[in-house]
C-alpha cells in the first residue's frame, strides 16, 4: 500500500515527523456540533481545562453521543502549527468543518501562521433536518434548517520565494486547475468555460485574443470554482435554469464591450450553439457518491471518495505525501490511492483504526 497509517494521537505523532517533509494536508476534523451549554452545563460535567483549548477540551460525548467530537485539538492553533512546521513550504490544507464551528477551525489554522486562500462549499441533498418541531400555537416553528452544505477551508503554507521559485524548490504552492476542470463527464455540460469572452494573464492583466473551444471557451473544460455538489435531484434543481447559447455567431458581430473606451472590436470569432440546457448546476464539479464506498465502516461520518479526489488532485501531483491527523473512516487514504499520492495517516479512536487498514487494502 501507498499509505502509513499510524493509531495514535495526531499531536504526539506529528512531533516525531520531521519538518518540511509533506507535500499536503487534506482532512475532515471534529465538528464538535453539541452546544457547549448541552455538552458541558450538566451537574457532572468535565471540568474545563485552563489554557488555549478553553471549554471546548471537556470531555462529553458530541455528534451522535461521540467521545471524539470535540474541538480540543481541530480548534487549537498550537495544533496547526504542528501541522504547518511539518509540511512543505507552500503546501496546501484542505480541511472541512461544520456551518456551526468552522470559524473557530478557520481562526485556529489562520493563527497558526497559515495563508487563508479560499472557502469551498460542498452542496448535498442526503442532509436531514435535527429539529425540535413545536406543537400547540406554535406548530409549524422549529429549530433548525436542514444541512445542505459543508465549508472546506482552503489554506497555504507560506512561499519560499515567489509562487515559481517555491515549486522549484519544493514541488508544491500551486493549485492544478487543469487536473480539476469541469467537463461534460463532471458537471453535466459542454466542454468549455461557464464565460470566457476575456482572459486574465499571468499578472492579472486581461487581454481578449480569441482562444479554442466554443465562444472562445477552453476546450480542456471549464474553470473549477469554490462549489462541489453530489448531483443529487434536490442538489440540481436548487440552481436556476440555464439555457446557454441559443443561437451560432456568424463572426462579424460586433463587440461595445469597451466602446468609447478602447474602441469597438472588429468582431468575434465565428462559433456554433453550445448546446447545452438544464441546470446551472453543471457548471460545477459534481461528485457522485457510490452507495459501497463505506465498505462496512462504522464511522458516521464517510466522506464521498470523488470527493477527496477531487482535492487531493487539486493541491498535490501524483507521488505526493499527503497527511490526514484526523484519518477517521480512511477516505483520504483511499482517494489518495486512486490518485497516485502517498499519505500518512493519523487516527486516534483505534476501533477504527481496523476500518482504515480494511478499506486500505481492499483499494490498493
Amino acid at each position: 500500500m501507498s499509505g502509513h497509517v499510524v493509531c495514535g494521537d495526531s499531536r504526539e505523532v506529528l512531533r516525531e515527523l520531521a519538518a518540511d517533509s509533506l507535500d499536503g494536508c487534506a482532512c475532515d476534523p471534529p465538528y464538535a456540533l453539541v452546544s457547549i451549554g448541552k455538552r458541558f452545563g450538566a451537574n457532572d460535567a468535565a471540568p474545563a481545562k485552563v489554557g488555549a483549548s478553553g471549554a471546548y477540551a471537556r470531555a462529553s460525548a458530541g455528534f451522535m453521543g461521540q467521545q471524539w467530537d470535540t474541538g480540543e485539538t481541530a480548534f487549537d492553533p498550537g495544533f496547526w502549527a504542528e501541522v504547518l512546521r511539518v509540511l512543505k513550504p507552500g503546501a496546501h490544507i484542505v480541511a472541512f468543518g461544520g456551518t456551526r464551528t468552522y470559524h473557530r477551525l478557520v481562526c485556529a489554522i489562520e493563527d497558526a501562521g497559515f495563508e487563508i486562500r479560499d472557502q469551498l462549499a460542498w452542496i448535498y441533498g442526503s442532509g436531514f433536518p435535527k429539529s425540535h418541531n413545536q406543537r400547540g400555537p406554535w406548530e409549524g416553528w422549529g429549530s433548525a434548517l436542514k444541512p445542505a452544505f459543508e465549508p472546506i477551508v482552503l489554506a497555504r503554507k507560506p512561499l519560499d520565494g515567489t509562487l515559481a521559485q517555491n515549486l522549484r524548490r519544493w514541488g508544491v504552492g500551486a493549485l492544478h486547475i487543469d487536473a480539476c476542470r469541469v467537463g461534460i463527464g463532471d458537471g453535466g455540460g459542454r466542454d468549455g468555460e461557464a464565460s470566457a469572452s476575456r482572459r486574465y494573464g499571468q499578472r492579472g492583466s486581461t487581454d481578449f485574443a480569441a482562444t479554442s473551444g466554443p465562444r472562445g471557451g477552453d476546450a480542456r473544460g471549464r474553470w473549477p470554482a469554490n462549489v462541489l455538489h453530489d448531483g443529487s435531484d434536490e442538489v440540481v434543481v436548487a440552481f436556476p435554469h440555464s439555457a446557454g447559447q441559443l443561437a451560432g455567431l456568424s463572426g462579424d458581430e460586433p463587440s461595445d464591450m469597451t466602446d468609447q473606451i478602447y474602441g469597438k472590436f472588429a468582431g468575434r470569432r465565428a462559433s456554433i450553439p453550445r448546446g447545452d440546457a438544464g441546470s446551472a448546476a453543471r457548471f460545477f464539479y459534481c461528485a457522485k457518491a457510490s452507495k459501497a464506498e463505506r465498505m462496512g465502516s462504522g464511522h458516521p461520518t464517510v466522506k464521498p471518495i470523488a470527493v477527496m479526489r477531487w482535492l487531493l488532485r487539486l493541491i498535490a501531483r501524483p507521488g505526493a505525501l499527503i497527511l490526514d491527523p484526523f484519518a477517521g473512516s480512511g477516505t483520504t487514504g483511499v482517494a489518495a490511492l486512486a490518485e497516485g499520492q502517498r499519505t500518512f495517516l493519523i487516527e486516534r479512536e483505534a476501533r477504527f483504526c481496523a476500518d482504515i487498514d480494511r478499506r486500505m487494502r481492499a483499494a490498493a
